[in-house]
């Protein structure tokens, strides 16, 4: 029997490369809500997340890179700059603000428990921060990546309903459909642009919580295409270096449409 192909994390860690990019399997319930305990994190830890706020803010309001959804969410989570957020805290705003709640996870999950997460509105967060040498980029996410970058965006409602489709239409997907499902995420959710206000602007998490990926995104090294869910879906990337090529979607409502044509198209919703 011919063995599955292998998502870009599975295939970075069987390269021998970090250890934090292979996927982890849940054995336990992860803690969703109010039942997830605040971490004893230390002073180095909060420098850290204040570090990386000061410096992925200032670039962000500089640049004005960020979409306007991005900047709204980030408005209504009220993240103190000197402090790393409470997860139970920001499950409450996404509840308020999406219906959505947050679970605690130990790291990079496999993608059938993060995206069965998804399709029951809950976003899974870890709740460590990076080491001060990977400032500018991690190559697997951390709390950094997940509450700064990928939070804001879930407070979008129309968003929101795009991320839980994904997640659903994951869960039918067979081996072949969930690495094009692999693809469609990273360069959207992750590394997506958007056409606002006469300019591209960003609402992948991926940039928004890179400082690297941030400055070098709208670049002239960086081709940038028009959205088509058809190619995105075959278009493989490579985790390990700042990406040489982006989508640009002209609205949330395309993403969304385009994704679930798609999706219906394969069967998967």
């Amino acid at each position: 029997m011919p063995s599955q192909p292998s998502s870009a994390y599975e295939r970075a860690s069987q390269d021998g490369s970090d250890p934090r990019c292979r996927p982890i399997r849940l054995t336990r319930p992860a803690p969703i809500g109010e039942a997830i305990r605040y971490p004893d994190y230390t002073d180095e830890d909060h420098r850290t997340w204040c570090r990386l706020w000061q410096r992925q803010i200032n670039l962000l309001d500089h640049e004005r890179l960020a979409c306007s959804a991005f900047r709204e969410g980030l408005a209504a989570m009220r993240f103190e700059p000197e402090r790393i957020p409470d997860l139970r805290d920001v499950d409450a705003v996404l509840m308020e603000a999406a219906g959505w709640h947050v679970a605690r996870v130990p790291g990079l999950l496999h993608e059938r428990d993060f995206f069965a997460f998804l399709a029951r509105c809950v976003f899974p967060c870890t709740d460590y921060i990076r080491p001060a040498h990977e400032l500018d980029y991690t190559p697997a996410p951390d709390l950094f990546h997940d509450i700064f970058g990928h939070t804001p965006m879930i407070a979008n409602p129309v968003f929101a309903r795009f991320y839980q489709r994904m997640g659903q239409a994951a869960l039918r997907a067979g081996a072949e459909d969930a690495r094009r499902l692999e693809r469609f995420y990273w360069f959207t959710v992750e590394f997506g642009l958007i056409r606002e206000g006469g300019r591209t602007r960003v609402f992948g998490n991926g940039i928004l919580s890179s400082h690297g990926e941030s400055k070098y995104c709208l670049g002239d090294k960086v081709e940038r295409r028009p959205f088509d869910a058809a190619v995105i879906v075959e278009q493989d990337y490579d985790v390990w270096h700042y990406q040489d090529l982006l989508f640009v979607i002209e609205s949330f409502e395309q993403l969304a449409e385009g994704f679930d044509v798609w999706a219906l198209g394969r069967g998967l919703l």
